[in-house]
């Protein structure tokens, strides 16, 4: 298998299928409730008051987490009285603070931390040693038994600015250790809804493909054939980035761009790697769509005799977090932005397709493994498999990424 066909194994799960809507049934779901209890707030930087999105959101001592939403927002939901969150960001320095009893949203401030460039080794003049080495120890900083998550996944599709499409789903991930290919890891959907639009103008949506099962496809670490490995690494230029912190732990930053010239697009991006444990802990990635061919080749899946696509964005973020000595899988996050248009018309219409998966819960009771016939395909859609469904209270006793007030707007709007 070459270069080219290892990269299209792991970028077949990042593509869009275009297509016109048809109606769709309704169906009423009634909710269950699993977690009796819960925190809410907003977390800001705490110089300038701007609210910091994607920040990681956990429960000290426990498995239960989330992540703000992108206007800074979050709700945890626990089975037994939180009293205290931590919360961590990119570049800040971790707090935790006490959940009060009188059930208003915490104001989390969160302070920008300062890096001592004395205290990066010598090793921080060759990203490829860093790399390596990271590489190396992959065995040593991430599980070595199968591991069961509980997940909340949810994507979206916009055009222009205005939400047409809405699924969501929790999911139960199975997850084998970094030392064993992904053959047996799977991934089953415990609860799932969609909301779509039924204006006649929105004629057009997206379809995410294999969505629920990012949180396996897309985890770049163990997945290696992706980028992960010294053929696709070579193809890049290296250089050291500002180190950061991230849960007060020094990370290595090396920055990548595309040296080599190959018959696939390659990526701009970033690689965090932990000072102390030389574990992946960030990664920051945006496909180079200046070929529009080749982009278009690696989004696509299939469109409408008539219309023409151009690609504009195809970013991805993946973020591990370490915790009791292994460093495991957190947030993941892809963005599609493109535009179409009809031949003859004279203006095109942009779109972006947005989904992102973050683990809530982890079993530490022995975990078995997913059947085959449970498990969710890669080549399934939310669009084809989730229920519409119209109930307020639909999530009640999970936890899920707190929508954002435009978002929260555009699933009533879709309700109705």
């Amino acid at each position: 298998m070459g270069k080219g066909d290892n990269n299209k194994s792991i970028f077949a799960l990042l593509l869009l299928l275009l297509f016109a809507l048809l109606p769709s049934s309704l169906v009423r779901a009634q909710s269950d409730s699993l977690l009796r209890y819960e925190v809410k707030g907003i977390v800001r930087d705490a110089k300038s008051n701007q609210r910091l999105p994607y920040a990681s959101v956990t429960i000290p001592g426990k498995h239960h987490s989330t992540v703000t939403n992108s206007d800074g927002e979050f709700i945890l939901r626990t089975n037994e009285p939180p009293r205290e969150v931590m919360v961590s960001h990119v570049g800040y320095d971790t707090r935790r603070t006490n959940v009060t009893t009188d059930g208003k949203p915490l104001n989390i401030r969160l302070v920008p931390n300062s890096i001592q460039l004395k205290e990066v080794l010598v090793m921080a003049n060759d990203p490829m040693l860093i790399l390596q080495t990271a590489l190396d120890k992959v065995k040593d900083n991430y599980i070595t038994q199968p591991e069961r998550y509980r997940c909340f996944y949810r994507e979206t599709a916009q055009k222009r600015s205005k939400y047409i499409y809405i699924a969501e789903a929790v999911t139960d991930v199975y997850k084998t250790s970094y030392t064993h290919r992904d053959i047996s890891d799977r991934v089953s959907v415990v609860k799932d809804r969609r909301l779509l639009s039924s204006k006649a103008s929105d004629t057009l949506s997206v379809k995410v493909l294999g969505g629920p099962t990012y949180a396996i496809k897309l985890d770049l670490v163990k997945n290696r054939d992706f980028l992960l490995n010294r053929m696709e690494l070579d193809l890049y230029s290296l250089k050291m980035g500002t180190p950061v912190n991230i849960d007060d732990r020094l990370q290595y930053v090396i920055e990548i761009a595309p040296y080599a010239t190959v018959d696939y697009p390659l990526q701009y991006g970033k690689i965090y790697v932990d000072h102390e444990t030389l574990a992946f802990t960030r990664i920051e990635l945006s496909l180079d769509v200046r070929d529009r061919d080749k982009a278009t080749e690696y989004m696509l899946v299939s469109k409408p005799v008539g219309l023409r696509f151009r690609p504009r964005e195809l970013s991805m973020i993946v973020n591990y977090k370490y915790e009791d000595g292994v460093t495991r899988l957190n947030y993941l996050r892809t963005t599609f932005r493109f535009s179409c248009d009809w031949k003859r018309h004279l203006f095109n219409t942009n779109f972006t397709a947005v989904s992102e998966v973050v683990v809530t819960d982890r079993d530490e009771t022995p975990v078995q493994l997913i059947p085959r016939r449970d498990a969710y395909s890669t080549r399934a859609s939310l669009y084809d498999t989730a229920t519409y469904t119209i109930d307020d209270d639909f999530w009640s006793g999970y936890n899920i990424i707190e929508p954002t007030e435009s978002l929260e707007k555009a699933v009533k709007r879709l309700m109705k």
